[in-house]
């Protein structure tokens, strides 16, 4: 085989161990990099912990008639970096580019033969020499060089104490790939619904939190964007204290009384039509309005706080008002549901059929108020993305996220109202997953969102 270049390690990343030996790149050939013993560039699976078993690839790719090499991502928990940025699906090397494994992690050289190397211009910082000076590439058992063909077999049957106990060797792949915390929790709140059997009211509530819980995490990860759970919590019950203090009190004024959304006073023969835009006065623009105050206040706090705290707490893209949004939506479905509707239909039918309306109600939120409060929310953050055309944009979301609401409660006056109710909360759901998807498209930090890099990797 035709031999074209070399990938060598400059530094281990922190980990006090020799380098790598380098590795020759030959035609037909494909590296990988990881704590895998089978790999092709082995590193010590119990020291190199922010690596991934198989986290990168390095493989021959034919460009323009010359002859090239590029690194793929394994699916890698902490990413692949080349000359400092993210690599999100894959990328061509060219001679000098350097392969870091994790924003601090091992760095590998790629370097092609003079007579191979592409007619490229390129502007790369010079490498460290001083590092490579200083950690020459010696093999030892610590860090295995890297394999070649002969020893691939015999590595394939050698087992390590990690296979052994395949906790050792996770990191941070456990909390981040096998979903931890949220399994945690999950225990956490199963031992104390046991605990709480006999008492309707305690475990009610313990499981409309469980359950508002995991639909607010769905909608999060479909978002894709970190923001303090400790803040998004705050928003939850900032629009509980909202939904019990005068202001809903001046909202129900407004809309119920000046406007025409009284909706406890329609006739039983009113028409859909009635129940549309008296449901829409009364239901959607009263309660979206008040479920989107959190959004308005992190907003205008964001505006006064540091570049670092407005990215946890403001408003600065759709993304920011989708979760803010979800999140006031999940505090008003809460309280509606335990401090109205459950208590109704337990004094009225039993505590079985209270934990039968429960249930839904929560769940449902997805295609409901989370639905609504989330398409509202992404106009908001689109209008700090667009300021010169706020006030359209603004109106627009308003609007639209009230008569999707509206919709849904006018529903319940037609018949045959069950099955439309399905195909207006399946609409709603639809609405806010585009609202998601175009926000994640627009998020001017799309390469840090998680839910982006998930969906490149599927793509490989």
């Amino acid at each position: 085989m035709t031999t074209v270049g070399s990938l060598r390690q400059l530094s281990t990343g922190g980990v006090n161990v020799p380098l790598l030996s380098p590795c020759v790149l030959s035609q037909g050939q494909e590296i990988m990099i990881g704590r895998d013993p089978s790999c092709g560039a082995a590193l010590n699976p119990q020291l190199y912990q922010e690596v991934s078993r198989r986290h990168a690839l390095i493989r021959p790719s034919l460009q323009s008639g010359s002859s090239l090499w590029e690194v793929v991502d394994q699916n890698s928990a902490n990413g692949v970096y080349v000359n400092g940025k993210l690599v999100q699906q894959s990328q061509i090397l060219q001679t000098g580019d350097r392969i870091m494994l994790g924003e601090k992690g091992p760095e590998f050289l790629i370097e092609y033969n003079q007579s191979s190397a592409p007619t490229v211009a390129m502007n790369i910082p010079t490498p460290n020499t001083a590092t490579i000076v200083s950690q020459p590439p010696i093999s030892s058992p610590l860090s295995p060089a890297f394999s070649t063909p002969q020893n691939l077999a015999k590595n394939k049957d050698n087992l390590t104490l990690t296979q052994l106990i395949p906790i050792l060797s996770t990191g941070k792949d456990l909390k981040k790939k096998a979903f931890l915390i949220p399994a945690s929790l999950t225990v956490i709140f199963v031992i104390l619904m046991f605990a709480t059997i006999g008492n309707f009211e305690l475990f009610a509530l313990i499981l409309a939190f469980y359950i508002a819980g995991i639909a607010y995490y769905f909608i999060y990860h479909l978002c894709g964007k970190n923001k303090s759970w400790w803040f998004l919590i705050g928003c939850a019950i900032s629009t509980m204290i909202l939904l019990v203090s005068p202001v809903w009190a001046l909202f129900d004024v407004i809309f119920r009384e000046i406007l025409p959304g009284d909706v406890f006073g329609l006739p039983e023969d009113a028409s859909f039509f009635s129940h549309l835009v008296t449901n829409f006065f009364g239901a959607g623009m009263a309660e979206e309005l008040l479920k989107a105050i959190p959004i308005f206040v992190a907003f205008f706090i964001g505006k006064m706080l540091s570049t670092k705290w407005r990215s946890k707490i403001g408003v600065e893209e759709p993304l920011d008002g989708i979760l803010i949004g979800t999140a006031s939506a999940v505090g008003f479905t809460l309280l509606e549901t335990l401090g109205q509707y459950v208590p109704q239909i337990v004094e009225q039918v039993g505590e079985s059929e209270g934990l039968q309306l429960l249930i839904p109600r929560i769940l449902g939120a997805v295609a409901g108020h989370m639905a609504y409060s989330g398409y509202f929310g992404y106009f908001i953050g689109l209008s700090v993305l667009k300021p010169r055309q706020a006030p359209l944009i603004l109106i627009i979301g308003y609007l639209s996220s009230s008569l999707l609401h509206g919709l849904w409660n006018a529903t319940a006056s037609v018949p045959f109202g069950l099955i439309i109710s399905v195909v207006v909360g399946i609409i709603s759901y639809a609405f806010l997953g585009a609202a998601i998807l175009k926000a994640r498209a627009l998020s001017p930090n799309r390469s840090q969102n998680f839910a982006t890099q998930m969906l490149n990797i599927n793509k490989k």
